[in-house]
């Protein structure tokens, strides 16, 4: 292959990537290649590969936002960082990411395993379609991806080391920054929002406290590099069947603090929630379901993370030299907890306000009905910014969820 960078496509993908070994293996001669271009996402080209003996999917990075254009440069990088990023994944938590089987820097491209017949979880879940043990396999995710990654566990130096390394996905980095943290709480050039929502989000962009509160999460996100993280963990970075999970896309891989993918994590849980009226006539059943994968997705989370606590202990952090207890524990979970519902609440209003919308809302054709589902969620948001205390335990977190469903916000 060339050094040079080139951006694949449908006709040139089988005589650029035929002569790869690990790819001849695993679907055989590329004579028999078939070749579909599936990337749906903001950033990047993706490719399913299909051959005589199997699939692969082939995932390149593009020099810009696919969302926007080339008027939004990016650096091909981040697909070294998304290798790296799932390289650890799948030794702190085997078999919840895809398995890669070629990475080529210069070509900014990951060919990894075919997830088949997983599908995106978002789309399961406006479908009404439930998938087993969903929450208790995120949050031990989330659990054992932050403790492994942090000082907890690891060596002093090569947490350093790794954590320089990350401090290299700036561009990643700069998205969070002004589409999670900073767009969506002024008339940023590149937001928008449901035409009935204007009051609404007049109101919250003229709120000093969430405005305080959004840039205070957003010093924790730049300044708390406790573990490494996925970056942007949502029901769009989950692929699964009814009874396998899979969690893909860690481009923006960074060292941030342990509450911020379950924040992220629990606000798309919660976003799926709120939008259910809108995709069946009985949401009862589903919302109750959500609730309770919340639930369970909290209480895993917890539960391993005590585990790791009290059998992984190998950094500098809390060392059993000092006989630190279940106290210390209790105050650790307690500052993961505060942040991870600061976290969950920006992602809530960004997902309404800022650039990139998701399905759950977007896919509600009745913009009356939309924003009237978006308004709870919103101000649901602004209570974690603003009053975290009273989202205290994932118990909480369900009863305010369940409160605000309730409310004509608009």
């Amino acid at each position: 292959m060339t050094t040079q960078y080139e951006a694949l496509d449908v006709g040139t993908l089988p005589a650029r990537l035929g002569g790869l070994d690990a790819l001849r293996r695993r679907i055989g001669p590329p004579e028999s290649w078939q070749v579909e271009e599936v990337g749906d996402g903001n950033l990047n080209l993706v490719f399913i590969l299909r051959g005589a003996d199997g699939a692969a999917v082939v995932k390149q990075a593009l020099p810009y936002v696919r969302l926007v254009g080339d008027s939004w440069p990016l650096p091909l990088t981040r697909a070294f960082f998304e290798h790296e990023a799932l390289t650890r994944q799948a030794a702190r938590d085997p078999g919840l990411v895809p398995e890669i089987y070629h990475f080529d820097r210069d070509q900014a491209l990951i060919v990894m395993e075919y997830l088949t017949p997983h599908v995106i979880l978002r789309g399961k879940l406006i479908k009404g379609e439930r998938v087993q043990d969903m929450g208790a396999v995120l949050g031990r995710f989330c659990a054992r991806t932050a403790f492994h990654g942090s000082d907890l566990a690891m060596d002093a130096a090569d947490k350093k080391a790794d954590h320089a390394l990350f401090l290299g996905n700036v561009a990643l980095c700069d998205i969070t920054e002004q589409l999670i943290f900073t767009d969506p709480y002024f008339d940023a050039e590149r937001n928008h929002h449901t035409p009935e929502l204007a009051a609404v989000v007049a109101d919250l962009r003229a709120d000093q406290a969430v405005r305080d509160a959004a840039q205070a999460m957003l010093l924790r996100f730049t300044a708390g590099g406790e573990t490494l993280c996925h970056g942007d963990l949502h029901t769009g970075s989950v692929m699964c069947t009814e009874t396998d999970i899979k969690v893909i896309d860690p481009e923006f891989g960074y060292y941030g603090p342990m509450g911020f993918d379950l924040g992220m994590l629990l606000a798309n849980f919660l976003m799926a929630y709120f939008s259910q009226p809108a995709h069946r006539d009985d949401p009862a059943p589903m919302q109750d379901w959500l609730l309770e994968e919340i639930a369970a997705c909290c209480a895993a989370f917890t539960k391993e993370f005590a585990h790791l606590w009290r059998t992984g202990r190998r950094g500098i952090l809390y060392p059993e030299s000092l006989d630190h207890g279940d106290l210390a524990l209790a105050g650790l979970e307690r500052h993961i907890w505060d942040d991870a519902m600061g976290f969950c609440g920006v992602e809530m209003h960004r997902r309404c306000l800022s650039l990139a919308h998701n399905a759950d809302f977007e896919a509600i054709a009745d913009t009356a009905l939309r924003a009237r589902l978006e308004a709870r969620n919103i101000a649901m948001g602004r209570e974690l910014l603003v009053a975290r205390d009273n989202a205290a335990d994932a118990a909480a977190l369900i009863a305010m969820a369940r409160d605000f469903n309730g409310k004509d916000i608009t």
